[in-house]
């Protein structure tokens, strides 16, 4: 089959090579899916650079953890029935050496979701790390349900598809972060009430105002190193931060603020849901996606031999949204 890996970490166009690799195949409650899309996300960079660790845990990697495609194979104990169904990945490359930046992917039966039928399956490699990591970070500790709700990155991956969780999820007041005005519309289209520019906007005045002096409940955080102090002059007694990221991985909290409003932190990394949270999840977006209730923001579809052009615009931050590489 053919695949992209990379054997040692550096820059996209350094370390990423095409090249033929034996096709896997399916063991003991497995399948194999055929790949048709799949999803690059701002983890899969930095395992790529090395930000997180420079030694591979493997001798070679094929990145990526999401995408979507069809099952052609199925190892011992999964239904045959399986094969044939259209599917999205999640997962795929955590921990594991095989992602889905390759034709075809084995990996346990219950990381391929089914995938309605009204779905695209470019739509699909958008799930697994986005869309998962916005329901949770919306849903989790009680939810959002009648709160004010601040989803920093409006624009994002994750951002966009919280916007619409958080309306969906009944929130009383949804505002969203962005950059700039194409960054905006998008954010509003999304479902934002209110969408505030961090680069020229004083935030806490402006949210503030929006929430007629309240603060906000909840605040979605993708950079909480960039954003902890804003953070916390908007958020209300006793409000919440939900952490999915952060440009650094060492942070000071401003301890004297934080404990006089009772400052609630909660952090959570996608690939370690638990188990029956994620099932129910997926349960939830599925029945989402069936009935076409959720926008996907598919900012750029690249080859998978322009896979180093893609890791690049990821690591930039040079697109808004997700992007997405068409396995032939």
């Amino acid at each position: 089959m053919q695949a992209a890996y990379y054997d040692r970490t550096g820059s996209a166009s350094d370390v990423l090579c095409i090249a033929e690799l034996p096709t896997p195949v399916p063991g003991p409650r497995e399948v194999r899916v055929r790949v048709v899309w799949s999803g690059v996300n701002p983890s899969d960079v930095k395992s790529r650079a090395g930000t997180r660790t420079k030694t591979l845990p493997f001798p070679h990697i094929i990145p990526h953890s999401d995408g979507a495609g069809v099952i052609d194979g199925v190892g011992p104990n999964v239904p045959s029935a399986r094969i044939g169904e259209r599917v999205w990945i999640w997962n795929a490359a955590w921990m594991r050496p095989f992602g889905t930046a390759a034709q075809y992917v084995v990996l346990p039966s219950e990381q391929a979701v089914a995938l309605p039928q009204n779905t695209d399956l470019a739509a699909g490699a958008c799930l697994g790390i986005p869309a998962l990591t916005a329901y949770h970070a919306v849903t989790a500790d009680g939810g959002v349900k009648n709160k004010h709700v601040l989803i920093a990155g409006g624009a994002g991956a994750v951002g966009h598809y919280a916007i619409q969780l958080a309306r969906i999820k009944g929130a009383r007041q949804i505002i969203a972060t962005v950059s700039g005005p194409q960054k905006a519309a998008l954010a509003r289209e999304a479902g934002a009430d209110v969408v505030l520019n961090y680069r020229t906007d004083d935030l806490p005045a402006a949210i503030d105002q929006a929430t007629n002096g309240l603060g906000v409940d909840r605040i979605v955080e993708v950079d909480f190193a960039a954003n902890i102090n804003t953070d916390i002059a908007v958020l209300r007694q006793d409000a919440e931060v939900i952490v999915y990221g952060s440009g650094v991985p060492e942070i000071s909290v401003p301890y004297s603020p934080a404990i006089r409003k009772g400052v609630h932190l909660y952090f959570f990394i996608v690939y370690n849901l638990d188990p029956a949270v994620r099932e129910r999840a997926i349960a939830d977006l599925t029945a989402l996606l069936e009935g076409n209730q959720l926008i996907h923001n598919i900012a750029a579809r690249l080859s998978l031999e322009q896979i180093a052009e893609a890791h690049d615009l990821v690591e930039r931050g040079r697109v808004n949204g997700n992007i997405v590489l068409e396995v032939k």
